[in-house]
Parts: structure tokens; sequence; C-alpha cells
């Protein structure tokens, strides 16, 4: 192979895995944010792995790690690096394509472990048990207030003890208030969805990015072995 197309390959794998390196870092960060600035975690409990912040951190830094060995592989013409890049970016992409298959396939299974976390928390919530922690508490009544609902269902799902944060004035009167009618279940999957199509178009961005790194890592492979380069 010429040196100027060995080299061409090298620069282009280089900011391939540059622009992703720099996705999966701004990737974590963003699910670090969200989940300082997230007030639904303590909801939602039976699938947090799957929860957007958590989702977003993980896949952000084995992107970024996987990224940063390719950079190293191509810079050093180190075959050895290279070889482990592709095998590492191959697994990724795999573990990528089952990822959005299991979602596919249960999403709606997903939706009902919803509709029961969220009834959980009321019910612990509206009666008092240990459960209802003060994080807990804190946070249904954000998720409430922010998105103008009350209850899981509707506000009949408190009885009789609708809590303020239902209230649909701000100040509100503490002895006689009217209550959202919506309840918060089908608002916060809305919230989910936005996230989740959100984390999906990045995901799909990168994944175009790493499948062109992984094209164009398989001749400079080739070559590296040819040379003798690495080990």
């Amino acid at each position: 192979m010429d040196r100027s197309c060995v080299s061409c390959l090298k620069s282009f794998i280089l900011f391939l895995n540059f622009l992703c390196w720099l996705c999966g870092a701004f990737v974590v960060a963003f699910g670090e944010f969200q989940m300082m600035h997230s007030k639904f975690a303590s909801l939602v409990t039976t699938f947090w792995p799957i929860y957007p912040a958590n989702t977003l951190v993980v896949t952000g830094t084995i992107v970024t790690c996987v990224c940063y060995l390719g950079i190293l592989g191509a810079f050093k013409e180190n075959r050895c690096m290279v070889i482990s890049f592709f095998v590492l970016l191959f697994i990724l992409m795999l573990v990528e394509l089952a990822m959005a298959c299991v979602f596919l396939v249960y999403s709606r299974k997903i939706d009902t472990y919803f509709e029961a976390d969220l009834m959980k928390s009321l019910v612990s919530y509206r009666d008092g048990t240990p459960e209802a922690t003060k994080k807990l508490i804190d946070d249904f009544d954000a998720v409430q207030h922010l998105f103008e609902c009350c209850g899981v269902s509707g506000s009949a799902d408190w009885g009789d003890n609708v809590p303020i944060s239902c209230c649909t004035k701000d100040p509100c009167n503490m002895v006689n208030f009217t209550v959202w009618n919506q309840g918060c279940v089908l608002k916060l999957r809305d919230w989910f969805a936005h996230n989740y199509r959100c984390t999906g178009a990045g995901v799909v961005t990168m994944f175009i990015i790493q499948f062109l790194s992984l094209c164009i890592s398989v001749p400079l492979v080739c070559h590296f072995s040819r040379q003798g380069l690495g080990y």
C-alpha cells in the first residue's frame, strides 16, 4: 500500500476516533448532569439500568475508552492496539444493536414496570410507610409540580390525602385548593420517551462513526502486519 494512502487512512481514523471520543465524553457529561439534576430516579427503581442517565454514563464511558485505544494504536502504528480496538469496537457495536432490540421488543413491558413503580412510590408516600423517604416524597412532589399532574392515573389515587404539590395555583391555599386532573404516568412516559429519542439519536450518530472506523481499521491492520509494525 502506498505510504501516502496509509497516511490518509491514519489521519482519517484518527479524526473519526477523536470525534467519537468527544461524543463519548459529551455523553458522559450529559449523563452526569442528568443524574445530578433529575428528580425521578427514586420513583422508578425496577429498571434502573436503562434509566436514561445511567445508559448515557455507561455507554459514554465505554466509547471513550475504546476510541482512545484506537487513537493510540493508529498514532503509534501499533498492530496490537489496532486489533484490540477492532475487536472491542465490534463487540461494542453488537451490544448497542442488542440493546436497541431489547428496547423494541420489551417496550410495553417496560411501560408496565414504570406504572407499577410509580404506584408503589405513591402508596408509600400516601400511607406513610417506612419506604417513604424524604427523597421519595420530595421527588414525587417535584414531579407533580413540574409536570402539572396529580397521582399516577389521577388525583383519586391519593384518596383523602392529596398533597399540596397537586395544587393548580402557586402560591396555593392550604385549605381548599383545586388539583390537576391528569395523572403523572402519561407525562412521565412522554418525558422518558423524549430522553430516549435524544439518547438514540446520539447512539446512532456514534454507531455510524464506529462503523466507519471499523471499516478503515481493516486495511490499516493489514498494512501494519505486512510491515511488521507493532507486536
